[in-house]
């Protein structure tokens, strides 16, 4: 016994201090897809059009809602929409080539158009993105983009960094669109950004089932020009507790402001807004994770046309 407890110390003192261990997401490789083809109104044209889902290798015809399968955490921009009795399918991700068998997600921002002339004419800038969490379908309105989001999965764990692959093409222009439909459109200086993020909280619901948290750990960047090609291994720092007198800190890291509050379903099954109320202690357990990947960033519908983020094996640094 003496001698077995001798190796095994032997073996752990050989292990250097510094040694990292890599846990993939599950379903991070983007490997894996599945295809919807969406039958539209016949109003507007009645094509068949084509969304793609994070998720067990499959085909669905059919407007048919979609939930998370196979155990994916992954949710996308993708989405089925039933707007004013017209049937529409949006797609800004895509599962894209990178060679031998291997697939990466790209992420792009585009404007949707639902155009009957004398009834309905809508341009909604989207904002290509995959988040863990749960897209509810159909979309019924282009009222309150985060409502039909259940952002965030349940997580406990302390991670020192989000890993992952990324590549960036930013167009050659200097502004953004804003349209979130029904004539509400308008072009603004300065193009936009791509982003990712990690966000770890402590959650708790009160009495009344309103949900609140506590911001644990932070790691958020942006992309503001083209890479020139793949970034692989790229890690993302988590920083614990209230960074905002770190050095590298930006106003875009801070606490989510409440009236861009991200959703989540209540103990009741109720669908509210998560408030983040302030900043944890650095060696606080987070209850929740929240990981992004977007070809847009800040409010909803803004963005600039033709930006695309592509990201790739994604996972979690200890």
């Amino acid at each position: 016994m003496k001698i077995l407890s001798s190796i095994l110390l032997s073996v752990v003192l050989a292990i250097p201090a510094w040694a990292e261990t890599v846990i993939p997401i599950s379903y991070g490789d983007m490997n894996r897809w599945e295809v919807r083809h969406i039958p539209e109104s016949g109003i507007i044209g009645g094509n068949i059009k084509t969304l793609y889902e994070i998720a067990p290798n499959d085909t669905v015809d059919g407007n048919i809602v979609y939930r998370n399968k196979g155990g994916s955490p992954w949710a996308t921009s993708n989405v089925l929409a039933h707007v004013k009795g017209i049937t529409k399918g949006s797609n800004a991700v895509y599962p894209d080539d990178r060679g031998a068998g291997d697939r990466a997600a790209m992420l792009s921002t585009l404007i949707e158009r639902v155009k009957v002339i004398g009834i309905i004419n809508i341009d909604v800038l989207v904002g290509g993105s995959i988040f863990l969490g749960e897209m509810i379908e159909p979309i019924r309105s282009t009222d309150n983009p985060y409502g039909n989001m259940v952002m965030g999965v349940p997580f406990t764990k302390r991670p020192k960094a989000l890993q992952y692959d990324y590549r960036v093409e930013m167009p050659d222009t200097d502004s953004r669109i804003y349209s979130s439909g029904f004539g509400r459109k308008k072009t603004l200086p300065g193009h936009d950004n791509a982003e990712v993020y990690i966000i770890l909280q402590r959650r708790w619901e009160d009495s009344e089932g309103n949900l609140y948290a506590m911001r644990v750990g932070t790691g958020r960047e942006r992309f503001g020009a083209s890479t020139g090609g793949w970034v692989n291994g790229h890690r993302l720092e988590v920083r614990y507790g209230d960074i905002t007198g770190t050095p590298g800190y930006r106003d875009y890291m801070g606490l989510i402001p409440a009236d861009k509050s991200y959703y989540a379903r209540n103990s009741k099954g109720k669908m509210v807004p998560v408030k983040e109320v302030g900043w944890d202690s650095p060696d606080a357990t987070p209850t929740h994770m929240l990981v992004m990947a977007s070809a847009a960033s800040g409010t909803a519908y803004i963005g600039t046309p033709g930006l695309t983020l592509w990201v790739d094996n994604f996972g979690l640094v200890y």
